[in-house]
């Protein structure tokens, strides 16, 4: 008797761990139920043309909810999300109130459900009053772990002094976030921020302030013999610091950092161009293309960060940093591909294979049987422009808006289920908690 799928994909170039093949992808109750070819089902999709990657994890992302909602919320931003191709997303504390106990965690997954269009994790923020309660708290499934925040936060969720810092490193076992850039330096350099000149944002949040913070969390990580994952890194030379560290340290890069040059940035768009850490200038983002190609960072992610308009008018520095990124991540990486700054096989692995390895994913990061049925389908020829009626954030701006672009999601698929397909959204949301090896018994 020949079986019956919920689904099949048709005729597209699968990537599957052993490279592309030309096959179809048999989908039965969420998951990838078989790969190969003379597959029947209650419905197919036609992907003549396009290549199925394995689901897009974008593993950084600021979706503001709850009480920053002016800016963006769950929903907005997992919508963002799957209308740029991606499948799952881990979503950062700073929110108002912090995510920072159980009862906030669980907040957070209760809005979170069959309200967000995409799959999601939500990161426990670390502060010097919760350090000894984190390694109960990373184990609540549906959380990514633990973020520490070493500079550009503000109130508890800033943790900057060594001793605290050892003692949130000293409670759990799961890799640990870290935005790391130096406080000390920043607040005496803060004076080198020049009102109105948003160029000024690297010169006072210098290469040093980044490299500071790095080998201190890394000589800190390895004194408690605890792994850390360092995000949005800026500099080459944090990455080859990182190089010789990776028994203990994995890194990420941003699509922002890899794509826009300071010298460019800043004057063509100003306070939009304002981040942390800062965009540095076009030798930076060549040599973290560099250190890219050499294997180094682990991960992409998009840190999205909206801020509404209003606020981004503000004089610098009076003007908040953070730029949206969730819905570009994908587009903006197949248009890198294109170009030949790097392989389709690279960008598969910094955003599907690369977080299921370090963070200890469960069914997600590869098109193998019984793998969540999650897919991110690009078609690599399409030439488009970013139009800013295709933004789906609430922030409803990208600084990437009127750039020409060679490759584009065409569909993304969570659990088997279509959730976008060329620019149209599904009926309903339908998102659920990522598993994690960590906290699953």
């Amino acid at each position: 008797m020949t079986q019956s799928y919920d689904l099949v994909l048709k005729n597209g170039t699968v990537h599957t761990p052993g490279g592309p093949v030309q096959a179809d992808v048999a989908v039965l109750g969420g998951k990838i139920a078989a790969i190969g070819s003379g597959f029947s089902a209650g419905r197919t999709i036609d992907c003549t043309g396009l290549d199925i990657l394995p689901g897009v994890i974008d593993s950084q992302v600021h979706f503001r909810e709850p009480g920053l909602e002016h800016k963006e919320d769950l929903e907005s931003g997992s919508r963002a999300a799957v209308m740029g191709g991606v499948t799952a997303v881990f979503e950062m504390p700073n929110t108002n109130p912090n995510t920072d106990s159980e009862d906030r965690i669980r907040d957070k997954l209760a809005r979170a459900h069959h309200r967000m269009w995409c799959d999601h994790a939500f990161y426990v923020g670390a502060t010097a009053d919760n350090a000894e309660q984190l390694a109960e708290l990373e184990r609540i499934p549906g959380t990514a772990g633990v973020k520490i925040f070493m500079g550009a936060s503000t109130g508890s969720l800033l943790v900057d002094d060594d001793s605290a810092l050892a003692r949130v490193l000293a409670s759990g076992r799961r890799r640990v976030a870290i935005h790391a850039e130096d406080e000390a330096r920043m607040k005496e350099r803060k004076h080198l921020a020049l009102e109105g000149d948003p160029s000024t944002h690297p010169i006072w949040r210098d290469d040093e302030s980044a490299m500071l913070a790095t080998k201190r969390i890394i000589g800190l990580a390895r004194a408690a013999k605890r792994r850390i994952h360092i995000l949005h890194i800026t500099t080459p030379a944090e990455l080859e610091y990182i190089a010789q560290h990776k028994d203990i340290a994995t890194c990420e890069v941003t699509p922002q950092h890899l794509t826009l040059a300071g010298e460019d940035a800043y004057p063509r768009l100003g306070t939009y161009a304002q981040m942390n850490p800062p965009i540095r200038s076009g030798a930076h983002r060549d040599g973290l293309w560099h250190w890219l190609n050499q294997g180094v960072p682990d991960v992409l992610g998009s840190d999205h960060a909206p801020h509404t308009l209003e606020e981004k008018a503000k004089t610098y520095p009076a003007s908040p940093s953070g730029m949206p990124g969730v819905q570009t991540l994908v587009p903006l990486l197949l248009n890198h591909v294109a170009n030949g700054r790097t392989t389709l096989a690279r960008f598969i692995e910094l955003t599907s294979a690369g977080p299921q390895r370090i963070f200890g994913l469960v069914g997600k990061g590869r098109i193998a049987l019984g793998y969540d049925a999650d897919f991110t389908i690009v078609d690599l020829k399409k030439q488009w422009t970013i139009d800013a009626g295709w933004l789906a954030s609430r922030c409803e701006w990208s600084p990437f808006t009127g750039m020409e672009l060679t490759g584009k999601a065409i569909g993304t698929i969570v659990r088997g289920r279509r959730v976008m397909w060329d620019d149209t959204l599904a009926d309903a949301a339908s998102g659920e908690p990522i598993r994690f090896e960590a906290t699953q018994f």
